[in-house]
Parts: structure tokens; sequence; C-alpha cells
């Protein structure tokens, strides 16, 4: 549910007429959504390509939770957007340059997170050096892992594992980004639906993304984007990289809130 609220406050927020500090409580870190971390150094910068200041756009783990208890708390501060979002064309996925992640625990050795990391990197360093996993451990009853690339285009993937043997957790993590990698397009497909959400509130001017194996959800949010919004994605296949390309015109959702104050 913390996840659901800030996803929402996300796509609310950013018309709002001041900047919104929100705090909220709850599970951070599950097997059923993304996780906390996704938030932060996914979810975020997505929302700088389509023009979100980022001087104010942030998100602080005051606290982790698990299930059933929950007992996490975030900070999520979300600034204004002057006028409307964007106009994108996002179709150049790049190079993986890096790897950034985060191993956390609860109640268990700190050996665990290490073999995690070992694990891990034992498979990402046959592609490439740049690869860093830092470790959060904490009191409560769960562990897993959360692993980003960044490209040379700002491609952003991101994927994260409930609690099983330490080794397994990180060679499982480190192959489903690297499957993630391998579908290509600018986002992961967790994000499909985000993106196309945001594309479908920019200015009336035609924009197009590349995104990989349209998702379930994703073509789920491009139904509701028709029916709510009366926008039609023109849906391209790429055969030569097995992506898709998407163009679209946006609905021209302006801050009138903004204008009014």
């Amino acid at each position: 549910m913390l996840k659901k609220a800030i996803l929402s406050s996300i796509c609310i927020t950013t018309s709002a007429v001041q900047v919104v500090v929100i705090r909220t409580c709850g599970i951070t870190n599950d097997s059923k959504d993304p996780s906390i971390d996704t938030f932060r150094s996914t979810t975020l910068p997505i929302l700088k390509q389509f023009g979100v200041p980022s001087e104010e756009l942030s998100l602080k783990i005051e606290s982790r939770g698990v299930a059933p208890q929950g007992g996490g708390e975030v900070i999520l501060s979300v600034p204004i957007v002057q006028d409307t979002l964007k106009v994108i064309t996002w179709i150049d996925e790049g190079m993986v340059k890096r790897i950034r992640g985060l191993s956390f625990s609860a109640r268990v050795s700190v050996q665990f997170e290490n073999t995690m990391i070992h694990a891990a990197r034992g498979i990402f360093n046959r592609l490439l050096p740049d690869v860093h996993i830092f470790t959060d451990h904490k009191a409560g009853e769960q562990a897993g892992n959360f692993l980003s690339s960044e490209g040379n285009e700002d491609e952003f993937e991101d994927e994260k594992k409930e609690l099983s043997p330490p080794g397994d957790i990180g060679e499982e993590i480190a192959s489903t980004l690297l499957g993630e990698i391998e579908q290509g397009g600018v986002v992961d497909s967790t994000h499909q639906g985000l993106l196309f959400l945001l594309c479908a509130l920019c200015p009336q001017d035609v924009s197009k993304v590349r995104v990989g194996k349209l998702s379930p959800y994703g073509v789920e949010v491009l139904r509701h984007i028709r029916d709510f919004l009366g926008i039609k994605f023109v849906i391209k296949p790429d055969p030569s990289t097995e992506t898709v390309i998407l163009k679209y015109v946006g609905c021209g959702l302006k801050n009138l809130s903004r204008k009014a104050a």
C-alpha cells in the first residue's frame, strides 16, 4: 500500500500549487511490488526525463518495513511542474555502462549479504567492471537485493527478490536484471505503465518512446489511456532490435492550479 500511495502521489502532485512533501508509513520491501529503492533509483529519474525539476524531487527512506507489521517510513518530495510536462523522444537505449545495487537484510548474519553480493558480482563482472553493490543491515525479518543498471542514455532497469538461500538470490537477481536489459527499451517492464501515462500527459505534439516486449500491465494502461483520455498510441515493432516504438500525441495537460495561484 505504501508504494501504491507513493505512485499515486507522484502522478497527482506534479500539478500542485507548491512543492508537496508527503510522509507515508507501511511496507517498503516485499515480493509483490517494486521496492522503495526502485522508486528512489529508477522511478524518480524517469520523471526527470519529462521535465519534472530535479532540485526538490527526492525520496528519503527513514526506516524500512516488511510484512506483516510494516513499520517502514519514507518522505516523498515532489516539486511543481510550472506549466506542462516536456515533449519527449526517447528511443536511444544506449549501452549499459555501470551497475549499482543495494543489499538489505534483517535478523540474519552479515555474511548472508556478502554471499548475495559475491554471487551477483560473479555474473556481472564477466561483462563489465563498474559494479558496486552496497549493504543495508536492519532489524526485521527479511532480506533481499535491489539492482539497477544505467546506460549512456539514462536507461534504468531494476529487480528485487525476497529471502531465499543467499547465493541463489544473488544469481537470480543478476540473471533477471540481465534478462530485462536483453529485452531492450528505455525502461524496464515494471515501469512501462508509468512511462505511457506520463507520455499521455505531455503537450499536444508528436513524441515517441521505445520499450521492450509489452507487459500485460503496460497493455492495460494503454487501454485505460484510450478509454479515459482518448489517446491512441501508434505501436510499431522494430524487428532489428526486437523492441517496440510507440508514437503518440499527448493530451496537453497543464498545471492550471499553478496559474490560478
